[in-house]
């Protein structure tokens, strides 16, 4: 494959204490973003939990005796009570993909989506529950059968119909997120099923405030839960659309060239304005959105493989899906939109004051610009795993930046089912591999079995990183 540009972008990607002093002075110093507040971390989860007994108490406050001893009544409760708190979860599951900056930082996007991915069962089941229970105390109470209740609720209660292809909705969006399904999506079929659970809470909103027992006659209760959602959604607005537009109008970026690094493997290289004030951290990445034919509606994420190079940006992918081919192709001059940068994957997660940094296949261009990111003489270990030597890309400039810091590189190479990267290699490279941070980045089975050979090797869990690439 060719490169598309004309002409070759000079990207001096060597680490800015390693380049000469007249190259300091000529280049914009480039800005670090803030730590991560890890008390905001704190703060959120009591809020969280505050807002869920205060759910709990307004749904079992408003029950009364006569209530509960009516027909149906027990079922109509355990209903409403089962929808309060599953709606509340719902709220908390779709913050958490808001990608909130001050959270974020702390959690990184995959910590975020861990949180969600655990969440994500409990609204969706209890949202089912107080479907069945509802349909049930409602059919005791009226003394007829279950099927002919449900045609009832659906036809003649207020929002009821919209409230139930909301709840369809979310049913399938649940079923598709088991594991064995997911994994034969492709990220864009993935991405579209979760803006209809947007839709599917938003369907399902106005029958809460219309029939809910926590909320008629109860306006302060009604005005409180409106507010909650409108500050949810703005959240998600503001954070994952005005942000990112107002980003990437005040950075102009566009593709000045496609540059091939090794066999199925590209940088493109972005040139802006003030590349120098994004606040990006070694080992963060992007939601990338290329205002391209087939690219424009979709945004993926790929790690910066240096730090900006004033007026430079490169990020460096793998071309092994769609996307990633297409990006392959992009032509000079194409714009550019960004989201970000995320990730906690960075020098600001460290516990101790040196490091081991474990790379498999393409996972090194996060850990490349991390690397960046060490200071001098942190005396940092590189292993880099890959199945050909041509692979190892970015060989002279990670040499170059292990150099100036006074580390070492390692390279294992080969089929990994005869050339093996097992705890006791490892061990052997890194020897003072517990007294160090460990960082991990490539494919999923990669980065789960180094993850198991550093606890086996008694590294601290808080001190163990990754970053998994895939879907």
């Amino acid at each position: 494959m060719q490169t598309m540009s004309t002409t070759s972008v000079r990207f001096d990607p060597s680490a800015s204490p390693a380049g000469t002093k007249r190259a300091k002075r000529s280049r914009p110093e480039t800005r670090h973003p803030a730590p991560p507040r890890r008390w905001v971390l704190r703060v959120a989860v009591v809020v969280a939990a505050a807002g869920l007994v205060l759910t709990l108490v307004s749904g079992i406050g408003v029950e009364t005796g006569g209530e509960w001893s009516a027909p149906g009544g027990p079922a109509i409760f355990v209903g409403s009570l089962t929808g309060l708190v599953g709606m509340y979860l719902a709220l908390l599951m779709v913050l958490l993909v808001s990608r909130i900056p001050a959270v974020e930082r702390v959690l990184g996007q995959d910590g975020l989506v861990r949180w969600h991915k655990w969440l994500s069962p409990w609204p969706l089941s209890l949202i089912g529950l107080h479907a069945v229970f509802i349909v049930i105390g409602y059919a005791e109470a009226a003394k007829s059968g279950l099927w002919s209740q449900l045609g009832t609720l659906v036809s003649s209660y207020p929002d009821m119909l919209a409230a139930t292809v909301g709840l369809a909705l979310m049913a399938f969006a649940g079923i598709v997120s088991i594991r064995a399904i997911r994994s034969r999506l492709r990220r864009e079929t993935w991405w579209v099923i979760h803006l209809y659970l947007y839709l599917a809470l938003a369907l399902s909103f106005a029958h809460v405030l219309a029939l809910g027992p926590s909320f008629v006659g109860h306006p302060l209760t009604q005005v409180l839960w409106s507010l909650a959602w409108l500050a949810t959604a703005g959240s998600v607005i503001g954070f994952r659309i005005v942000l990112p537009i107002v980003r990437s109008l005040r950075y102009g970026l566009t593709v000045r060239e496609v540059r091939v690094e090794a066999p199925g493997v590209v940088s493109v290289i972005c040139a802006g304005r003030g590349v120098e004030r994004m606040a990006i951290s070694g080992g963060q990445f992007f939601e990338w959105r290329f205002l391209a034919r087939d690219l424009w509606w979709q945004a993926h994420p790929y790690s910066v493989s240096a730090l900006p190079r004033p007026p430079y940006l490169r990020m460096t992918v793998k071309t092994v899906g769609d996307h990633s081919a297409a990006v392959a192709r992009l032509r000079p001059g194409t714009r550019v939109m960004v989201e970000g940068p995320y990730g906690a994957f960075t020098r600001d997660a460290s516990q101790r004051r040196r490091t081991v940094l474990v790379a498999g296949g393409i996972g090194l261009t996060a850990l490349r610009a991390l690397l960046e990111d060490l200071p001098p003489g942190s005396q940092p270990v590189v292993v880099v795993r890959v199945n050909k030597p041509e692979e190892f890309v970015f060989r002279s400039e990670v040499t170059e930046l292990v150099r100036h810091r006074k580390g070492t590189v390692h390279e294992v190479v080969g089929d990994r089912h005869k050339v093996r990267l097992d705890a006791k290699v490892l061990a052997t490279m890194v020897p003072d591999i517990r007294q160090r941070d460990v960082f991990i980045c490539g494919p999923i089975g990669f980065v789960e079995g180094v993850v198991a050979m550093a606890h086996r090797l008694g590294v601290h869990r808080s001190a163990i990183h990754y970053e998994e690439f895939g879907f």
